[in-house]
């Protein structure tokens, strides 16, 4: 039986966060919508594991946090990415990419 592509996110979720976060600051509920939206909604973050990664990032030093107010005049912890997050997202990107066709090559041998 195929594992689901929610299953594949353990451990991709951070760089995931790192690429949303590369464009604008956002609260934590717009950065799940960003990637559900980026993936048809075949990713649906849930909140823990979510709000997990943003305090890991925020712990090392790649993101930022700051409290501002939503779409919605509710107040909302704003994220956004430091200059150490930054280099930890084109490392990520750079070992996400070697790593996809490294597999690709193997699924596709004969």
């Amino acid at each position: 039986m195929p594992r689901e592509a929610r299953e594949l996110l353990h451990g991709t979720l951070d760089v995931l966060i790192l690429k949303t976060l590369a464009g604008v600051p956002m609260h934590g509920y717009a950065i799940a919508q960003w990637i559900e939206a980026r993936t048809g909604g075949e990713l649906q973050i849930v909140d823990a594991a979510l709000y997990k990664a943003l305090y890991r990032l925020e712990r090392t030093g790649a993101v930022d946090s700051e409290w501002g107010l939503s779409e919605n005049n509710r107040r909302a912890k704003y994220y956004s990415l430091t200059a150490r997050g930054r280099e930890m997202l084109r490392a990520e990107t750079a070992t996400w990419r070697q790593y996809v066709a490294l597999v690709s090559r193997v699924l596709e041998a004969r």
